[in-house]
């Protein structure tokens, strides 16, 4: 098997690319993330802007709960799309 030189590869123009697009994708759907997630105990506790009722008895609170699990999902299933990408980008930096 052959060793990898991962000095070579860290100053490499693709390894940085690599790291650069990572960071494209990452940082926004990270702060998406923590945005959306946080702003459903933020606007129960200090407004009345989900008390609301949006369908029969169900209020918009209860609905902003429940996409917080299809934002998940979908966060995890953009991830694990964008993960493959990645992966195609390392697969000629894996000695053999």
């Amino acid at each position: 098997m052959k060793e990898a030189n991962y000095e070579t590869i860290a100053q490499s123009a693709s390894f940085r690319g690599l790291i650069q697009a990572k960071k494209r994708f990452i940082i926004p759907a990270t702060v998406f993330f923590f945005v959306f997630y946080f702003a459903l105990p933020v606007l129960t506790s200090y407004s009345k802007a989900l008390n609301a009722l949006a369908i029969g008895p169900v209020s918009w609170a209860w609905l902003f709960a429940f996409a917080q699990f299809i934002m998940t999902w979908d966060l995890c299933i953009l991830y694990s799309k964008r993960a493959a990408q990645f992966d195609a980008i390392v697969e000629p930096f894996i000695p053999s």
